[in-house]
Parts: C-alpha cells; structure tokens; sequence
C-alpha cells in the first residue's frame, strides 16, 4: 500500500466514513484504499467482530481505532524497509493524535460531530501538531515519551534554585501548574504538574509547545484531554533562551503583557547562568556532569514506574573507550534499535505501565501479547543480542530500565552492567 517505512494517519466519521484529513507520506492512498479500510471494519462491526489491526504479507501494518464512537484513526505503515514501524508505536500514535485533537478543539467539537465540512476546517488547526508526532515516530531527538507515555525529563544538578523559582513564578501567574522545558524535557515541575496532570496529557502539551517555540510567548487556549476535555484554559508560554521554555496553565489572569514584561524578568533574569549550564547538561548527555557512564553503554531508557517519568539517554561520544574498541553506532540508529527493544520488552514480558482505557474509546484493545500469559510468573528481566549491539532489560517495582549495551561486553554480564547503571543514575539524580 505504501512505500517502505512510510507511515500514514485517516481521520473518518465512524458512522458514514466521511475522510476528514490524511496526513503524513507524500503519496497518499487512492481513495479506492481508504474506502475499503474503513469498509471492512464496519463489516466486521456489522458481525460481531472488532478489527483493530492487521499485517500484510510484505510487511505493512494497519491499525484502526474508534474514538467517542463519532471519529475513527486509522494508522497505515508501509514495510519490506529496515526497520518496520511496530504494532504498539502505532497504537500509542493513535492515541496521541486523539489527544492533540481533543487538546485544540475540545472533546464536545469531536464527539458530536453536527457539520462535517465545518470540522474539515477546523481540523485544519490541529495538522502541525499530527505531523509532529508523525515525524515522532522515528525521530532522532531522544525523545521517547509518544511511545512510552512517560514524561520526557532532565534531571538537574543544581534542581532546588530552580525549583524555588519556577514555585515563586507560577504563582505569582496565579496558577499551581507550571513547568521549565529544556530542549522538550520538563527539567522541573510544580507538585501540582507532577500530580494532577495525566503524562498523556503532558505529551501533547509539550509537542504543542514545540510547535509554538518560534514565537518569544504566546497565550494559547487548551483542553486537557483527561482533566478538561469541555473546558478551556490558558496556556502561558516564555522562550528564556533559545532551547528554555517556562510554561503555565492559568485561568483568565494574568495577561500575557503583565506575565511577559513584569513577571518573567522578575523571576527569571537573575538565573540565566544556571539556565545557560542546563542547556549545556541538555546537550551533553542529558546526565548529570558527575556521572560519568560506562564506555561500552551506547544508549539508555530509564523509567520511573511510580511518578511515569523517564529518562532518554544517547552519548554522542564515549569516554574511556579502548583503542580496540568498535565504532561507535550513530545516535539515528541507537535510538532507533532503543525503541524497537522497548517494544520488544513491554509487549512480551514486562507488566503494561498504561492507566485503564479510556472511555474515549470503543473498547479496551489488547496492547500486550498473549506471550507472557503462559508465565507463572512476573519476568524481571530479558535479554536480546543483536548483529548492532547487545540489549538488556531490567524491571524493578519502582523502576524499568532498557540498557543498550557495546558487542564485546559479556552476555553473562549484561545484568551487572545493567544493575550498576541503575544504582548509579538514581544514586546520582534521585530519579
């Protein structure tokens, strides 16, 4: 249907397939094809039966979803590529691009659908954002949250200063809820971020604060997908320097010129230094400066079960390295196997992470195979060796952590390597 490692987004009426938009690959699907995808699910609905994906021969996978029974997604990837697009990347995209859309437009607007050319147009508005996390899918930023549903973080050394001014600045802004970005990473939050807001919901915050990061502030009125889904609120976003967002989610006051003249240099200008060194661990390793990894660790996904933080790490170059030692593989291609392991891992042995489904959808899809049913047990950890690099998995009640490890390291060894690395970063970060 498409070209290799291509990838494709429908939006459709539910009950008479109208196509709303497409988006993603150049060459877009004949109209005969999207017809007939939408076609044989409500077939399969008008007998009993509930089509939420298929494979084809050479590799393409669709994969359909119906949200608040008025809209249904429908993701097409093409295969026969190097590196095809998994079943659970394009559930979790599914997801999100209701979430975006829900976020811009509220849940009402979507739900009950009156006028179908009206919300052709007014769709409009949310195709930066689904294109976003179209290019999410395979991107090369580190950036793992659309996939695992975590919040993207950066944990600092120097937290408490900046803790106590992003406090002081949201509320001073009249809100609870406000956080400092780094390079898309909420490198601090307040408690209420922390705790009210869903990490589903922070995802798409943050992809649309990507998207508006051209502009030094903007006041954006936003739905909350799960705390607000019919009510409005604002959206405050700063640039404090090129890579560094502050962001509050505020009611009517105050107004962008009093926050952006009078609050942001208030609180702000006497941290630029600290802001500057953040910047500056961002685009290092994201790590701590005192915390020097293994050589032969080529890339790291660390995830906080309790808070559904997590941490993405992808060295640019490795210190300590032996004369000997191979290549190092391109940061593309390191985050591109991190992901593949990461779906390995969760839909074949780890416990699911996700909050109950929705009622925004028509059912409660299996996300994991049935491969781990046949346990008697919860697996800890896995293990999988590639031609690229070896890959080690460890899961704890508080944390998982996917290890991508050097070839010449010992299979035998992965879990000392693994275990080290753990007690290591959080020793350091309290993560």
């Amino acid at each position: 249907m498409l070209q290799a490692d291509s990838l494709q987004l429908l939006c459709l009426t539910s009950s008479s397939g109208v196509p709303l938009f497409s988006r993603g690959s150049s060459k877009q699907l004949p109209f005969s094809i999207i017809g007939s995808l939408n076609g044989v699910h409500m077939f399969g609905a008008g007998h009993g039966a509930q089509l939420l994906s298929c494979e084809t021969e050479r590799g393409s996978r669709v994969v359909w979803r119906v949200f608040q029974e008025s809209l249904m997604l429908i993701a097409v990837s093409g295969g026969g590529g190097g590196c095809a697009i998994s079943e659970l990347q394009l559930r979790r995209l599914l997801d999100n691009v209701w979430n975006c859309m829900v976020m811009v437009l509220g849940q009402d607007e979507l739900a009950n659908v009156r006028n179908v050319e009206r919300l052709k147009r007014e769709v409009r508005s949310c195709y930066r954002l689904i294109d976003m996390l179209l290019e999410r899918v395979s991107d090369d930023q580190g950036l793992m949250g659309h996939l695992t549903q975590c919040t993207d973080c950066l944990p600092l050394s120097n937290s408490s200063m900046v803790q106590e001014t992003l406090d002081s600045f949201t509320q001073a802004a009249d809100s609870e809820f406000g956080c400092l970005l780094v390079h898309g990473r909420v490198a601090q939050a307040t408690e209420k971020w922390w705790s009210r807001l869903a990490p589903q919901e922070v995802v798409v915050l943050l992809t649309l604060v990507h998207s508006l990061s051209s502009s030094s502030s903007c006041d954006y009125p936003v739905f909350l997908p799960q705390g607000s889904p019919t009510v409005a609120i604002r959206l405050l976003c700063f640039q404090l320097l090129p890579g560094v967002h502050v962001c509050v989610l505020c009611g009517p006051k105050p107004s962008l010129y009093k926050a952006e003249n009078e609050l942001v240099s208030r609180f702000w200008s006497p941290l630029l230094e600290t802001l500057r060194s953040c910047l500056e661990q961002a685009d290092r390793s994201i790590l701590p400066p005192s915390l020097n990894l293994r050589w032969d660790v080529q890339a790291l996904l660390l995830i906080n079960r309790e808070s559904r933080r997590a941490i993405t790490v992808c060295p640019p170059v490795r210190g300590g390295a032996p004369a000997n030692a191979t290549p190092l593989l391109s940061s593309h291609r390191r985050l591109e196997l991190l992901r593949l392991f990461y779906t390995f891992a969760v839909t074949r042995y780890f416990t699911s992470e996700d909050v109950p489904v929705s009622p925004a959808s028509s059912s409660s899809e299996p996300v994991f195979e049935d491969f781990s049913q046949g346990f008697t047990h919860v697996p800890l950890q896995c293990y999988l060796v590639t031609d690229d690099c070896k890959c080690y998995g460890l899961q704890s009640p508080q944390h998982q952590l996917y290890l991508l490890t050097d070839l010449s390291v010992p299979t035998f060894a992965l879990r000392s390597v693994a275990t080290q690395t753990l007690t290591a970063i959080t020793a350091a970060t309290g993560f």
